[in-house]
């Protein structure tokens, strides 16, 4: 029989989504809660941005002044983030049928690169000040990275409870936290300037901030690019779900199966499933609502499936 008289589409399953959602663990986090921690995050380190900022001008710190580039762009990164947040909980439209999910993503992948601009301009003023090093007031800077010790730790664990639940979420705590580390090293190298008058441990921390910046980046750069372009995201196994799928007795292959982020919080999946050519139409529905309640909790929460009553024969179906 050929494959375009076999397969029987699933019109049904708009109707049938809410079957998924409802058993999926994978839970968002609250809207309120998380614009809370984000507005809090944001006043926070935009005080303490300017106040490295001018600290790092009037005692000639690279260090207080590279930490402050790269507060600020957490603090942009973290607008960015909110603003994500909340559009991606927009309604669908005629012409974005999806609403707005992916600006999570996207939102990920701009914090990535943005950061990775201000590492370049770091390194390259830390190795110019190698070159011909400065004078730096150590204790002036020691007590204010303390202050940013204090203030990033609060900050990152604002967002702790939720890191898991979203990537945004997830990269805005990281940064806090990395910030806080940062800080410590900056305590540390303005007391060491503060005893022993050695310029070029202001430089050499900054290298270090910038290494720290770039290694924590990465990660986020590479996973946001990859769900930019549909890959299948970090938290779905594709073979562990062909697997629970073909342990549906009526289920006997599957294929055609595609699966992407709609946002960093959902997931969606399309697929054709091969069924025994006996089943009725009852027992076909029957069968999609077991697939829908198993990749529920896989981390699936849009899924449309097609059907084909006879194993597909034709080498023009397989993708």
């Amino acid at each position: 029989m050929e494959h375009g008289h076999t397969h029987t589409h699933d019109n049904s399953h708009t109707r049938n989504d809410s079957h998924a959602h409802g058993h999926s663990h994978h839970h968002s986090p609250e809207l309120t809660s998380v614009s809370r921690s984000f507005w809090i995050g944001i006043l926070l380190n935009s005080i303490f941005v300017v106040l490295e900022f001018v600290t790092g001008i009037l005692t000639n710190s690279l260090a207080l002044l590279s930490d402050a580039g790269h507060n600020l762009s957490d603090v942009a990164g973290l607008g960015l983030s909110l603003f994500a947040f909340k559009i991606s909980k927009s309604r669908a439209t005629d012409k974005f049928t999806y609403g707005y999910n992916k600006s999570t993503i996207l939102a990920s992948l701009i914090n990535a690169v943005v950061l990775l601009i201000v590492v370049g301009s770091i390194g390259w003023e830390a190795v110019h000040r190698f070159l011909q090093p400065q004078e730096t007031k150590g204790n002036a800077m020691a007590i204010v990275a303390g202050i940013g010790i204090i203030i990033n730790s609060v900050s990152a664990m604002l967002f702790f409870r939720d890191k898991e639940k979203d990537l945004n979420i997830k990269s805005a705590y990281l940064h806090l936290a990395i910030d806080a580390l940062v800080s410590v090293t900056v305590v540390i190298a303005g007391l060491l300037i503060s005893y022993t008058g050695i310029k070029w441990i202001d430089p050499l921390i900054s290298l270090f901030i910038m290494v720290v910046v770039v290694y924590s980046t990465w990660g986020l750069l590479k996973e946001s690019l990859f769900l930019t372009l549909d890959a299948v995201p970090k938290n779905v196994d594709v073979e562990k779900i062909k697997e629970a799928v073909l342990k549906i007795a009526e289920v006997k292959d599957i294929h055609h199966l595609h699966v992407w982020a709609m946002s960093t919080t959902k997931n969606s999946m399309t697929a054709h499933l091969i069924l025994d050519e006996f089943l009725t139409d009852h027992q076909v529905e029957e069968v999609k609502n077991k697939v829908r309640h198993k990749l529920g909790h896989m981390n699936i929460q849009h899924l449309t499936l097609e059907t084909e009553k006879q194993v597909c024969k034709d080498e023009n179906c397989q993708t």
